[in-house]
């Protein structure tokens, strides 16, 4: 394990342990039930999600696929997203209309996506950890459900709390990276 991922799991654990000790200190066994299996189920989320998306750009990486259009300032990328106002299309008047659809539609026909590319870039979101991930916090909310344990804003309120963590640690790295 890297270092990045090894400040996070700390920082994970320890705010599990903050939230085990308020649970129990200032609420009943029901909300200790609902802040853990949101916390660990969220917590299971983001770090399949971060495998996941490494792996998908480190093989991106890998085989040097570009996925980033340079070609456009990006202040012309903010204001004029679908490049409307682009001074490269001349209109002409007396452009035939089947001629244009008959452009577009060959156009749009070389822009398509083979399955293999389409696979390729679906592996980080159908990667077997995210799914597992998905699978434990669905089966989590429907166990509190059945028993009559859910208690809503805990277990949001726990589903949110993995999310800050990371990206707290991840702001912080990134600031001790900046400045070192």
């Amino acid at each position: 394990m890297n270092r990045l991922t090894l400040q996070i799991l700390k920082a994970l654990a320890i705010a599990d342990v903050v939230v085990i000790f308020l649970s129990v200190i200032f609420f009943d066994i029901k909300m200790l039930w609902n802040t853990q299996i949101g916390f660990i189920s969220a917590s299971l989320v983001m770090l399949a999600s971060m495998k996941s998306y490494k792996r998908m750009v480190d093989a991106r990486v890998e085989h040097n696929i570009i996925t980033i259009d340079d070609t456009r300032d990006t202040i012309d990328k903010l204001e004029d997203e679908h490049d409307l106002y682009s001074e490269e299309i001349v209109e002409d008047e007396n452009v035939d209309i089947g001629d244009a659809v008959k452009d577009e539609k060959a156009r749009m026909k070389k822009n398509r996506r083979t399955i293999s590319e389409t696979i390729r870039d679906t592996k980080a979101a159908l990667s077997l950890n995210r799914i597992g991930a998905y699978v434990v916090l669905v089966l989590g909310f429907f166990y509190l459900n059945r028993h009559s344990y859910l208690m809503a804003p805990a277990y949001i309120l726990a589903l949110t709390v993995p999310m800050l963590v990371v990206v707290f640690v991840l702001i912080n790295n990134k600031e001790s990276i900046d400045n070192p």
